[in-house]
This record gives structure tokens, C-alpha cells and sequence, in this order.
């Protein structure tokens, strides 16, 4: 016998792509478990699962870095409660990147995907529950978007969560309306310019020039520091949560459009985000 839950959580994060470097990712989490059914008459309660299976990813993948150790050109090494990873692009460019540990979560994999992540969490999860539960099948799935999207990572020094993680990311679609009318072209356009990018703060941008960009700050959980390449960088004059990255589109958006009404409705992930509207 089987229990499912379908859309259990949704992970967001970033991780090392060999070919696309830094991704910002969005997945919904669709699981099952197999097992035999206990004196209750259930294999597990509902609850448990739910709370035991988002406990977990809030302790490894989500909010995080995830970088596959296999991939090439790669070197790893944690000391003293630290990650530090480094990275060559296939350009010759540097990945650069060290957090407190528990912000970059290391994997046995040559590369991140759907399916790949998802056995590599499949062991780990089973360990979770009761001897009634045999057998568990994950799967990741991206949320269906029809029309423009983007990935994207980033890091919120302020937050009180894991969301003060250097990088982390989403899959974010974007809605943009001009006097009220959608424009899918306008969408592609900024979907275009923000494709696999990295969103700075000027205020913690401590060296830039045309090649690399290198971001620092403390935050509660420790030091963070990021080095990119530039052109894989957006950077604006706030700090880069959902709703101030919507007002930084809106008035971008209001320069080529000053007489009409401008509205940005930006997501942060699946299913939540911010509106701005400039008259």
C-alpha cells in the first residue's frame, strides 16, 4: 500500500550547474511512501510526514547552496565551520563562494537535476520515519509556467532566516501590465536580461570591474562572501527582497513608459511575490 502527498513543500535554492553556472531553482516536492499499515490503520500520519519531510529540507536544500562534488573543475573544503567552494567556468571564469556550512550543502553527484537530487535525498528521507514505512519514492517537479521566467540567486543579510544565505535562489515567473494590458513581450524581454542571474546590493559589493563582481557581509548565521563573474550580475541600490526587486523593475520599466500606468507583479518562487504600481 501506498500514501502520497502531492506538493508537499516546495524547495528554493541555487546550485552549480557545469554548464550554466549559479541557478537559482524552484521545486515542488511530490512524495510517497510504501509500507504496511500500522494499529492505527495508517501506514504514517499525515503530520508527521508533513513535518518531518519540511524539517529536513529546511535543514539541506532549501534556501541553500547545493553544489555536486563530482562536477569538474571544482575544489571543496570545510574548516572551522566553514564551506568554501571554488569553481572554474568553462570560459575560465571563477566561482567563488564561502558560507557557514550548514548554507552549502555538499553532494555526491556530477550534476543537479530533477532526478539526480531526488535519489540522493530518497535514503536520507526514508531514515525519517517508522519500520511500517518500507519503501519512499521523491520526486522534484518544476512548477508549469506559460510564459516569461527566470532563475535567479541572491542573498538577504537582514533576514532573520535562511534567507540571509549569500546563495540561494528561485525560478520566478514575471507579470508586467501597461495601462492595465499584460505585455508578453516586455515580460520575455526582462526574463531575457535576468536568465540565470545573480541580484547584488550595492551595499555589499566590496570590488567590481569588468570581469568579476565580489560580494560580502555578516550576517547572524556567520560571514558570507561571493565571487562572480560580471556579466552574470544584476546589480541595484537595495536590498534584493521580492518586493524591492518589483519596485527596481517598475521604475526601470516607468523610464521608457512615463505617461502610461506601470504595474510589476514579481515572483519569488511558486505561488508568492510582490506588486508595484507606478501611475
Amino acid at each position: 500500500m501506498k500514501l502520497f502527498v502531492d506538493n508537499l513543500t516546495n524547495v528554493d535554492f541555487s546550485y552549480l550547474c557545469p554548464k550554466r553556472g549559479l541557478l537559482g531553482e524552484s521545486w515542488l516536492v511530490q512524495l510517497e511512501l510504501d509500507g504496511s499499515l500500522n494499529d492505527q490503520g495508517m501506514i504514517c500520519d499525515f503530520a508527521i510526514v508533513k513535518k518531518e519531510v519540511k524539517k529536513w529540507f529546511d535543514l539541506w536544500v532549501d534556501h541553500a547552496l547545493v553544489v555536486p562534488t563530482a562536477m569538474p573543475r571544482l575544489s571543496c573544503e570545510t574548516e572551522d565551520g566553514y564551506t568554501t567552494v571554488e569553481w572554474l567556468y568553462e570560459e575560465g571564469e571563477t566561482f567563488f563562494c564561502r558560507s557557514p556550512k550548514e548554507a552549502i550543502c555538499l553532494v555526491e553527484l556530477p550534476e543537479i537535476n530533477e532526478n539526480s537530487l531526488a535519489i540522493w535525498c530518497k535514503d536520507k528521507l526514508l531514515e525519517l520515519f517508522p519500520s511500517e514505512v518500507q519503501g519512499l519514492n521523491i520526486r522534484f517537479v518544476p512548477e508549469r509556467i506559460e510564459g516569461a521566467f527566470y532563475h535567479y540567486s541572491h542573498g538577504l543579510q537582514k533576514h532573520d532566516g535562511n534567507c540571509q544565505r549569500i546563495a540561494h535562489g528561485h525560478r520566478s515567473k514575471i507579470e508586467l501590465y501597461i495601462n492595465d494590458q499584460r505585455d508578453n513581450a516586455l515580460e520575455m524581454e526582462w526574463a531575457k536580461r535576468f536568465n540565470d542571474i545573480y541580484i547584488g546590493s550595492e551595499s555589499h559589493l566590496i570590488s567590481k570591474n569588468d570581469q568579476m563582481h565580489q560580494y560580502s557581509y555578516q550576517a547572524p548565521q556567520g560571514d558570507f562572501s561571493i565571487r562572480l563573474p560580471s556579466r552574470v550580475c544584476y546589480l541595484i541600490n537595495t536590498d534584493t527582497t521580492v518586493e524591492l526587486i518589483a519596485a527596481h523593475l517598475a521604475e526601470e520599466i516607468k523610464r521608457s513608459y512615463p505617461n502610461d500606468r506601470v504595474m510589476v507583479k514579481a515572483y519569488e518562487g511558486v505561488g508568492k511575490g510582490a506588486i508595484v504600481e507606478l501611475v
